[in-house]
């Protein structure tokens, strides 16, 4: 259970860097595809109504028309539910982003299973394999409110290609005003000999509340933000998976490209003595629908199903 002290939608807090960023005097301009409600951009549209682009249900024309925006001097931002950017506008976003390398932030928001019960036409499962795929552009996932504000910013004062995924629920602070982002820095939030938690977005709640859980049974987890997907600080993993020689990655995501694969490619690279088990949705399969939480159980990816598999692991 997350402790919702000091929640926050970090949708809420993506609107307020970007006024904030305006204000300072960042030349943004904010694109959707009919996607006001979902990118909860009216405060932003109140403000700045001559910096809201949108046009229509039209993925392709959203990433082309950032592109060309961004060619004209600004720092073109799209904010539109990751499902549609990531499949609808895949050529653009390959072509006039990331091969042409030009300054575009694309934000893919409710990714993972967020839209639960609207089924795999609404899921984002493969968007970070299908960014790792990608040349040229940086991949980031923020695990709560403050690390959020902190890689927009990163993001906005960045000359090249960005994709943020972004959750849609309320999450708490994991981090104290200390906390600063580093772009290919993992992020330890907790230190253990016995395993490694390796987590991405919203599932390093999870894995933080396992790592609580395992701990009262005598069991100490390191627990590892990945925030950073690219670039990818792989000397933090592999030091803590050499220390403990026993890892599990947890994503909302496809078993393929993601934080698993990342962590395995590099046990397989550099030869450690390791295990490691992943935890996500079945590759090759799309998930089941249903409510988010339900989801999360059957496939393992909540606080009791890595504390499960990691009681197994450690037998």
């Amino acid at each position: 259970m997350l402790n919702m002290d000091n929640a926050k939608d970090l949708r809420d807090v993506m609107v307020e860097t970007f006024i904030s960023a305006a204000d300072e005097g960042v030349n943004l301009a904010v694109l959707v595809s009919d996607s006001t409600s979902t990118a909860k951009i009216s405060p932003f549209k109140e403000r700045f109504p001559d910096r809201l682009v949108n046009v229509g249900i039209a993925e392709q024309s959203l990433v082309g028309t950032a592109a060309g925006m961004a060619l004209g001097g600004f720092v073109a931002v799209t904010t539109n539910a990751a499902p549609f950017l990531v499949h609808r506008a895949n050529e653009q976003v390959k072509n006039d982003i990331c091969y042409t390398n030009t300054n575009v932030k694309l934000v893919g928001l409710n990714a993972g299973v967020c839209y639960g019960a609207l089924a795999s036409t609404h899921h984002a499962i493969d968007d970070v394999s299908i960014m790792r795929g990608f040349g040229n552009i940086h991949i980031f996932a923020p695990s709560d409110p403050l690390e959020a504000e902190q890689i927009f910013r990163h993001a906005l004062a960045y000359d090249g290609p960005v994709y943020i995924r972004m959750d849609s629920a309320k999450f708490p602070m994991l981090h104290d005003e200390s906390y600063r982002f580093e772009p290919g820095k993992v992020d330890v939030l907790r230190q253990g000999g016995d395993l490694s938690l390796i987590a991405m977005g919203s599932t390093v709640h999870e894995a933080v509340a396992a790592a609580d859980e395992l701990s009262e049974k005598g069991i100490e987890a390191d627990v590892l933000n990945i925030s950073s997907v690219r670039p990818l600080d792989s000397k933090t993993i592999l030091g803590s998976l050499s220390k403990t020689g026993c890892g599990i990655t947890v994503e909302e995501h496809s078993l393929h490209g993601g934080i698993g694969s990342l962590a395995s490619e590099l046990v397989a690279e550099t030869g450690i003595s390791c295990r490691i088990k992943r935890l996500g949705f079945v590759e090759g399969k799309f998930a089941i629908p249903g409510p988010r939480n339900e989801m999360r159980a059957h496939v393992g990816i909540d606080a009791q199903g890595i504390v499960r598999t990691s009681m197994e692991m450690v037998k």
